[in-house]
């Protein structure tokens, strides 16, 4: 098969795909008697990801494959295509996915441990209902109390490829400087179907503040933020009033009323 063929195909198919898709998977697209090797395949997205350097879309690989989304630079603009009001999510939320993205396995109770007050029952819900969070397992302790940990969806949302590319607790000091580093300071993913099929708009589709005090955009930028603050031995205070001691167990804890989210779904 000719090389300009295979980029063709493979540019084809992820523009079609509307999702990420892995080596195997492209290299399934072809009959076996004229399948390419997975190097040659790598070879050619390497190629692809050149040609696009240029253009206001790029190749990204993240943890379910590569594809190519919109360039962050253009979200200003981009993001004006659609009408629908954003998704907005608290302090108290984001600080809760934080603590599971850098500390996971963690339970509940750790959780409300380090953060001081209670977690509320509809924050893990919004979190699973994201598929941002699962849980892996239980601690062995009385109660057996569910352990939680980060999924592939959230590395593709947050434009990673796996959780080493998370910033090091030892090496946030500027944020500032980190934001510009990250390159995704506002990974929003367009919903499903927008943005036409196999393009990710990648920045403020799907989050935007209500109040500068009580609501902040679901950034990497945030993660970072409240994972600097822990690693110096601070607890980040929400600016919601739930200020309510944490609970001793996790297990079927009622939710604190003063930590209750009213969280927007999509």
């Amino acid at each position: 098969m000719a090389e300009t063929g295979l980029l063709q195909i493979i540019e084809g198919a992820l523009l079609a795909a509307g999702r990420p898709l892995t080596v195997p998977q492209l290299a399934e697209l072809f009959e076996e008697h004229e399948r390419p090797e997975n190097p040659a395949i790598r070879e050619a997205l390497k190629e692809v990801a050149e040609r696009c350097e240029d253009r206001g879309f790029e190749l990204q690989e993240v943890a379910s494959g590569f594809r190519f989304q919109v360039r962050q630079s253009l979200s200003p603009w981009v993001a004006r295509l659609w009408q629908e009001r954003p998704q907005k999510y608290s302090r108290a939320l984001l600080e809760t996915l934080a603590l599971i993205a850098y500390r996971q396995p963690i339970t509940r109770g750790e959780i409300e441990e380090i953060r001081g007050v209670a977690v509320s029952s509809n924050i893990i819900k919004t979190l699973h209902e994201r598929e941002w969070i699962r849980v892996v397992g239980h601690r062995d302790v009385p109660g057996r109390p569910a352990m939680y940990a980060t999924t592939r969806q959230f590395l593709d949302y947050f434009n990673l490829k796996s959780l080493d590319q998370l910033p090091a607790l030892a090496e946030i000091r500027d944020l500032e400087t980190l934001n510009a580093e990250l390159g995704f300071t506002e990974p929003a993913q367009a919903a499903e179907g927008e943005g036409g099929p196999g393009l990710t708009v990648v920045g403020g589709t799907d989050h935007v503040p209500a109040s500068p005090d009580a609501v902040e955009e679901a950034t990497s930028l945030d993660l970072a933020t409240v994972a600097a603050r822990f690693a110096e031995g601070q607890v980040e205070e929400s600016t919601e009033s739930d200020a309510q001691p944490a609970g001793a167990e996790e297990a079927d804890q009622p939710a604190a009323p003063d930590d209750a989210e009213s969280e927007t779904r999509a």
